[in-house]
């Protein structure tokens, strides 16, 4: 069995492969062209389409992260007009003009071919063990897009909803709530506290009381500036480690020597869409 670390290096490599699609400026003329009204709708419609038109609630289960008045006003008639199936055919429209925008001629290259077929065989091995992981079970069940390129995008959004599934077991095992999980991941600095906030949509009176029930529990430090205590080190890494773990099952199949040739084949596809800004949160416009 390949160790968790496989399964994390595998994923965070790929994953710009898959993450430009949030950040794509095709996104507001496509899903504006299949009916989705304007704003925060494309995301949240975009990515729980593959659920079918189900209950608002669904989403705010499955997206843990995000104020549930922000995916209420986001999700508010969206499935009165337009429908799931419309709306994953924009998805892939906006997938598919990304990332060919992003990687130019590289999106021709031999090497799309063979790290789609791995990583396809990845995506299918997760596919037995969808316990427990509704968002990503959803996405299983889609068909598989013909174009190297475009398969190579749906296996990688298959295990990062895998990953993401698990992450959220995780998170909820440790008591976790899911204003608390943003500002557990401010505290760690990896990603800018403003774009949590602003991204998420949580109020100041519960963002602040989120603060005070982790400082309570021993996981931040006192004081203005959010800083993870040890405890609070130490529980990070425990949900990490245990969604790593969770990953394993995708990966395991292409073993080591697998996962590095896939690592290799998408690395230079990867660094283009990075390079070029395409994971860039400015990019986004106003009304996406």
């Amino acid at each position: 069995m390949i160790e968790p670390v496989v399964a994390r290096k595998t994923w965070r490599t790929l994953e710009p492969l898959h993450g430009l699609i949030y950040f794509a400026p095709e996104g507001p003329e496509e899903y504006a062209a299949a009916g989705v009204p304007a704003g925060t709708a494309g995301y949240f419609a975009s990515r729980s389409a593959p659920l079918g038109a189900v209950p608002v609630e669904v989403v705010i289960a499955t997206f843990f992260n995000f104020h549930p008045a922000l995916v209420r006003r986001s999700m508010d008639g969206v499935w009165a007009a337009t429908t799931p199936a419309r709306v994953l055919q924009a998805r892939t429209r906006v997938a598919d003009r990304a990332l060919r925008a992003a990687l130019g001629e590289l999106a021709e290259v031999p090497e799309v071919v063979e790290a789609a077929r791995l990583a396809r065989r990845a995506a299918q091995a997760a596919a037995d063990h969808c316990e427990g992981r509704p968002l990503f079970a959803a996405h299983a069940a889609l068909d598989w897009p013909d174009d190297p390129l475009l398969e190579l995008w749906h296996a990688q959004t298959l295990l990062r909803e895998f990953r993401g599934d698990a992450h959220i077991g995780a998170l909820v095992a440790e008591d976790i709530s899911a204003v608390e999980a943003l500002v557990v991941h401010a505290a760690t600095g990896d990603v800018h506290v403003g774009f949590l906030r602003a991204s998420r949509s949580w109020p100041d009176e519960d963002w602040d009381a989120a603060v005070d029930r982790l400082r309570a529990r021993g996981l931040l430090e006192a004081g203005d500036d959010l800083a993870l205590t040890s405890e609070g080190v130490a529980h990070r890494q425990r949900v990490e480690d245990a969604t790593d773990r969770a990953a394993i099952p995708a990966y395991d199949v292409l073993g080591d020597d697998g996962c590095i040739r896939l690592r290799d084949l998408a690395r230079p596809l990867a660094r283009a869409v990075v390079d070029r800004g395409f994971l860039n949160p400015a990019r986004v416009p106003a009304t996406q």
